[in-house]
């Protein structure tokens, strides 16, 4: 019975331990613990009661009724086949567990790789973070310097002449640019003067028949008649040319010593910055400096409340008292106070307001005579400084003398080993249109600029048609064709010239 028992109760054993592992999925972390407790009930379906204490088989055997020996085999048989089954079934039941646990190792050493990557990211992490704040304080400390560069003041002044120049822009858009005006020609002189005539003539003309008219009859016109207007543009031109040619003069003299001075200021400034920049490395915690007041200037005088302060003061600290209970019990009594006891106060500084009124008197009066010796001090400066602009000036104008001399003492010389003889290039054709479009030009419109006449030249050239400018290719191309057999004669005589001279020698 006791065998029957222990067969009974083993594989009941191991098919609740084999549910059990298939419902659940145990995680990485609980994998030791499993295998841990499977260990036990293994061990413990291996040692049954029977093969654990011997002395209770003994104990069963000696209790029960002695049988047959038959049925003592057939219950031997039957103990040994229970025996083997259960065998079988811990064998299965120790292969399934043998592969559970290495399913769990393989789970085991994934989560483990899984780990050792996200320490890895986080390391990472923690690095670039780490990498983000270092240059965060760098930036910090480049945006410090950056603002202690931006309290740099240098203590120069500007150059003067740049001061000057200002000054006399300023000036010119007060009186609202009055520049002197070009002179007008001779005929625009006359029209301005026949203008009124020639509309009262013809009251329905136009602008553009107005000025045919006028330049109608300014071709018929007398030189005599012509000549108080051209007397008048030679005087005007005269002195438009000596205002325009002293300005021209003390500008490029100006601008000489501005330049100078330039690179003067150039070179303090870099000086100063770079003193600026050491001091600034020095101190970076350097606060910025209050503005100095003059010490020269008088102080105002205290009021009549501040006077009965004062005098209170020094008995209501003796009791012991605040600074603001000071001021409130000095208030109120002054608040309280009649008028023959504020009297004596109000007297003192009134006195005290007098003096100081006459002291600001006598300081400002100080002031304006500084800034009056300034101005003469600029004055001489402006003078001292423009004798210095000329004389630069006039090194310029002989450097520059000298060049043009140099240059057509060369000219001379090239001219005078040019042959005479050799035959010139001919104009093109554009050229040649021009000097004839240039002649009816100027008889149309005395007096007009070169400027303008080159523009008109120009345009019409573009205006013409392609039967138009054929003509003036022609010509061109005969003028060519000339050019080039001078050529060829020219060439054959020289030859001939430098054989016979060769022949000579």
């Amino acid at each position: 019975m006791a065998d029957t028992a222990v067969a009974s109760t083993v594989p009941k054993k191991s098919r609740n331990n084999r549910k059990a592992l298939k419902q659940k999925n145990p995680s990485t972390n609980e994998s030791n613990i499993m295998a841990q407790k499977l260990s036990e009930t293994s061990t413990a379906t291996v040692l049954s009661p029977s093969d654990a204490d011997p002395s209770k088989e003994n104990h069963a055997s000696h209790s029960q009724p002695r049988s047959s020996p038959k049925k003592g085999k057939s219950k031997a048989a039957k103990a040994k086949q229970n025996k083997e089954a259960s065998a079988s079934l811990f064998e299965k039941d120790f292969q399934e567990m043998q592969e559970m646990l290495q399913q769990l190792k393989l789970e085991k050493e994934k989560t483990e790789v899984l780990l050792k990557e996200k320490d890895d990211m986080l390391k990472a992490k923690d690095e670039e973070i780490e990498m983000k704040g270092k240059e965060q304080q760098k930036m910090k400390m480049e945006l410090k310097k950056l603002q202690k560069l931006k309290e740099f003041k240098p203590t120069m002044t500007l150059s003067f002449v740049q001061a000057m120049n200002d000054k006399q822009q300023d000036k010119k858009k007060k009186k609202g640019g009055n520049e002197i005006k070009r002179p007008c020609p001779p005929y625009s002189l006359w029209c301005k003067a026949q203008w009124n005539e020639v509309k009262k003539e013809n009251p329905d003309a136009e602008f553009k028949d107005i000025s045919n008219i006028l330049g109608a009859k300014w071709k018929t016109i007398t030189a005599e008649e012509k000549k108080p207007y051209e007397e008048k543009y030679q005087a005007e031109k005269e002195a438009y040319l000596k205002v325009m040619t002293k300005e021209k003069r003390e500008s490029e003299a100006m601008k000489l010593l501005e330049e100078e001075q330039k690179q003067k200021t150039a070179m303090e400034l870099l000086e100063q910055y770079l003193q600026f920049k050491q001091e600034a490395d020095q101190e970076e915690n350097s606060k910025k400096t209050k503005k100095e007041k003059d010490p020269l200037k008088p102080k105002q005088p205290l009021s009549a409340f501040f006077l009965f302060c004062n005098e209170r003061r020094a008995a209501l600290l003796a009791e012991n008292k605040s600074v603001l209970e000071v001021a409130k019990i000095a208030g109120e009594e002054w608040k309280n106070m009649t008028e023959k006891r504020r009297g004596p106060y109000e007297e003192v500084a009134k006195k005290n307001r007098e003096k100081y009124m006459q002291e600001m008197e006598a300081y400002k009066q100080t002031k304006d005579e500084e800034a009056m010796n300034l101005k003469k001090e600029e004055e001489e400066l402006v003078k001292v400084q423009k004798q210095e602009a000329w004389q630069l000036l006039k090194k310029k104008e002989k450097t520059e003398n000298i060049i043009k001399k140099t240059k057509e003492q060369r000219q001379k010389k090239q001219q005078q080993n040019v042959d005479p003889n050799k035959p010139k290039k001919p104009a093109s054709s554009f050229l040649l249109f021009s000097k004839e479009t240039r002649k009816s030009l100027m008889d149309e419109r005395p007096g007009i600029n070169n400027s303008t006449l080159t523009a008109m030249i120009s345009v019409k050239w573009k205006e013409l048609n392609e039967e138009e400018r054929q003509i003036w290719n022609s010509k061109a191309a005969e003028a060519m064709e000339a050019y080039k057999k001078e050529l060829e004669e020219y060439s054959k005589s020289l030859a001939a010239a430098t054989s016979n001279d060769k022949q000579q020698q």
